[in-house]
C-alpha cells in the first residue's frame, strides 16, 4: 500500500493569510494614529497599477494616492484617530485576498466613517493592497 501524502490544510492557509493581512492593517492603523501617512502607505503596493476609489473619484498609482492623503489630511486634527473594525478576510487564491470592513476617524468635531473593500496581493515584501474602494457614510 502506498503511503498517503498529506494535503495542505486549507483552513490553516486561510488563517495564515488572514493573520498576515490583519498585521498589515494593524500597522497601517498604528502609523495613521501617530500621524505617519508614509508609514500608512506601506500597506499599499508601491506600483503605478494600484487603484483607489472613493466617492466619485478614481486614482491610480502609489504616489498619487500618497499625495491625496497628504493633501486631505495635512494636520493631526484632520487625521484624528483611525479604527478598523468588522474585518472579514477571504483568500481568493494563493496570491490574492479580499478584505472588507469598517473604518472610522475620531476627531474633535466629528467622526467620519464608512466601509472599505481592499484587494490584497502577495508580493515579495508581503501582502499589500492593490485595489482600495472606500465609501463614506458621512458627507
Amino acid at each position: 500500500m502506498a503511503a498517503c501524502e498529506s494535503q495542505p490544510d486549507p483552513k490553516q492557509n486561510t488563517d495564515q493569510v488572514s493573520q498576515a493581512i490583519r498585521s498589515v492593517m494593524e500597522a497601517q492603523q498604528a502609523a495613521w494614529n501617530r500621524g505617519d501617512i508614509d508609514g500608512f502607505m506601506d500597506g499599499y503596493e508601491r506600483a503605478e497599477t494600484i487603484t483607489f476609489v472613493s466617492a466619485d473619484d478614481i486614482m491610480r498609482g502609489w504616489q498619487t494616492v500618497l499625495d491625496r492623503y497628504k493633501q486631505r489630511y495635512n494636520s493631526p486634527g484632520l487625521m484624528g484617530s483611525l479604527t478598523f473594525s468588522e474585518l472579514e478576510i477571504q483568500p481568493l487564491s494563493p496570491s490574492y485576498a479580499l478584505a472588507n470592513g469598517r473604518w472610522q476617524l475620531t476627531r474633535s468635531n466629528d467622526t467620519p466613517h464608512g466601509r472599505f473593500t481592499l484587494l490584497f496581493r502577495q508580493t515579495s515584501v508581503g501582502w499589500r493592497i492593490i485595489q482600495d474602494t472606500t465609501t463614506s457614510a458621512t458627507p
